[in-house]
């Protein structure tokens, strides 16, 4: 198994459209926090200006932190495409290559073949989503150096320094593992086609769809909203609450891993009974 996982990164890293995430995050996040740091901190000037004539800020607020975590906020909806774009190739990819046959034929069962794909998947995963967080905020604290997390959500808090990279380390394994549900979506729609881009419109498909019905408060849908998955994508924020919910986000991991696990399952039982033409 660690062989078939071994070739199947090999092939994963040799193939270009493997490289197209990593470097759209390279290009955008160093683009996006220079320029935050010539404009000098406006944005968050303008966002509290109601308070500083109320309240007295001490510190650096402005700093590698904040910006590292307006990264995370904005970045994160369009991670998912990204991850799709692997993770639908890795079924569907060898439909397209007309390589199905020549990878079945060998004295390896279809399930193992299968659990090395989305081992695979999942490596890509992890790595693809921690690359972006040693950049972000790696890049931010060299920039703009460090100091207390100002959070603006639905308020304002104030996160001591001492807390901050406990907290990112946490939220950043939390978005792990909500991008290991998309992956395991993306690679679910991957055993059904024969084209790496059905997955990919197929998974973008769904969030939006799901999206809608999660924000859209009409009766109707407060029933099914409370399954779908989309309601816990963003449980990583809530590590950037005071205190934190753990019991919120014990419930996100579990529900989380459920849909995840449903998705491999359903894909294990397609490609193993699948008809394989080409």
């Amino acid at each position: 198994m660690i062989r078939l996982v071994y070739y199947e990164l090999i092939k994963l890293f040799l193939k270009k459209r493997t490289y197209i995430g990593f470097g759209i995050v390279l290009l955008i996040v160093p683009l996006v926090e220079v320029a935050m740091k010539l404009e000098g901190g406006r944005f968050l000037t303008i966002a509290m200006r109601g308070l500083s004539q109320d309240f007295l800020f001490f510190g650096n607020l402005f700093n590698g932190w904040f910006v590292a975590h307006q990264i995370m906020n904005s970045l994160w909806l369009h991670i998912p495409l990204l991850i799709s774009f692997v993770a639908g190739d890795q079924l569907a990819g060898e439909a397209t290559a007309g390589t199905y046959r020549l990878i079945l034929i060998r004295p390896v069962s279809r399930t193992h073949i299968f659990i090395a794909k989305y081992i695979t998947t999942l490596i890509y995963t992890v790595v693809f989503v921690f690359f972006l967080a040693g950049l972000s905020i790696g890049l931010a604290v060299i920039l703009l150096g460090r100091g207390d997390l100002i959070v603006i959500l639905r308020g304002i808090l104030i996160l001591p320094e001492a807390e901050v990279a406990w907290r990112f380390l946490i939220a950043y394994l939390l978005a792990t593992w909500t991008m290991i549900t998309i992956a395991s979506l993306s690679f679910f729609f991957s055993s059904f086609v024969e084209n790496a881009i059905g997955p990919i419109v197929a998974t973008m498909g769904v969030l939006i769809v799901f999206a809608v019905i999660s924000v859209i408060p009409v009766e109707l849908f407060e029933i099914p909203k409370r399954f779908l998955f989309t309601k816990y994508l963003n449980m990583w924020q809530k590590m950037f609450q005071d205190p934190v919910p753990w019991n919120e986000i014990k419930t996100g991991i579990l529900f989380m891993g459920t849909w995840t696990l449903a998705f491999v399952l359903s894909a294990w039982a397609v490609f193993v009974r699948k008809d394989i033409l080409s």
